[in-house]
């Protein structure tokens, strides 16, 4: 189904460059906010569908993946795949199903009435259907070291990076429910996991504490905090500082783990649709969210997997549900 403002010009770049709609070419059928693995997959599905599909990748086309290395887990890659190969994929395949890709981002929203609108600093863009596939972003330390080492032994991912780091001894920094987590899934491959915390006592649920506290391989630094993060082309060593006597020592690593929790890319849609406590979108059925229309996919709403592999599959979803949405709402007006 093709909107019927979609007939506008459009200019495309040589090779296989992004597809740059001129001025006159701002509504489509579906707008897609994002363009990580959600993203890129949403876009796949809708335009194999035949719908009229944009993206607005954002500072960041690619999403978290962009700042990663080697990645093992997701499936058909036998040896693995570097992160930013990854996404240059996605975004060549949902090019190639016709999805218009333009690398800017977007700053409002409008969801109060249809067709929605989507702001960018330039231009306004109008679509019967949006997906939000912003994603989130990990809370970092705010160390220098943190971004020098970032995909050289810095990771916020345990099960995307554990395997990496077999028989070393590395750091988890938190005291939740994902920080214990994290440790104890590490301790499948780790040495040793030093645990590091600001305050005196977890504040994961008791079964997690009791599960690693009684883990031998799990060592835990309280009251403290990494203050600096070193090493030669990877990480090597970091430094921890205890918040109530000052004393610092140093440990010797092969990895730091951050755990802190993550902050949803949501602010733009802040009293337009339904968010949560922590900013995440909340979703009333499936992908669908409390205004008609308007979906999420991957880790804008998702708290509890945060993978590439998840985020596409939401993707996916958010597209099939996009058809059903569009598909019942022309036969309502025929």
């Amino acid at each position: 189904m093709m909107s019927a403002d979609s007939g506008a010009a459009v200019l495309e770049t040589k090779d296989d460059g992004p597809k740059i709609p001129d001025k006159k070419k701002t509504k489509f059928d579906v707008i897609i906010i994002g363009a990580g693995p959600s993203g890129y997959t949403a876009g796949i599905y809708c335009s194999r569908a035949g719908y009229d599909t944009l993206i607005l990748s954002g500072v960041l086309p690619g999403g978290q993946l962009v700042n990663t290395t080697e990645v093992e887990n997701y499936p058909g890659f036998e040896n693995g795949i570097m992160g930013p190969d990854l996404m240059i994929d996605m975004r060549k395949q949902s090019q190639r199903m016709g999805t218009t890709i333009v690398d800017d981002e977007a700053v409002n929203v409008d969801f109060r009435h249809k067709p929605y609108k989507v702001l960018t600093a330039s231009e306004e863009y109008e679509g019967q259907a949006i997906i939000i596939a912003t994603g989130a972003n990990p809370r970092k330390l705010g160390l220098e070291g943190e971004e020098t080492f970032g995909g050289k032994g810095v990771s916020y991912c345990a099960t995307c990076d554990g395997p990496f780091f077999r028989n070393q001894d590395i750091i988890v920094v938190g005291g939740g429910d994902s920080a214990i987590e994290e440790a104890t899934f590490l301790t499948k491959f780790a040495t040793t996991v030093h645990l590091v915390h600001r305050r005196a006592e977890l504040r994961a649920s008791k079964v997690m504490q009791e599960r690693a506290l009684s883990n031998e391989k799990i060592k835990f630094h309280w009251d403290s905090a990494v203050i600096d993060i070193k090493g030669d082309q990877k990480v090597q060593q970091a430094i921890i500082k205890n918040l109530k006597t000052n004393e610092e020592k140093s440990l010797d690593i092969g990895g730091l783990f951050v755990a802190i929790g993550h902050i949803p890319n949501t602010k733009i849609f802040e009293n337009q649709i339904d968010l949560d406590d922590e900013g995440y979108v909340v979703l009333k059925n499936r992908t669908h969210t409390n205004v008609e229309g308007v979906f999420a996919a991957g880790d804008v709403h998702d708290k509890n997997y945060k993978q590439a592999i998840t985020a596409a599959a939401f993707g996916c979803m958010a597209a099939i549900d996009v058809d059903k949405y569009i598909s019942e709402s022309a036969n309502k007006q025929e």
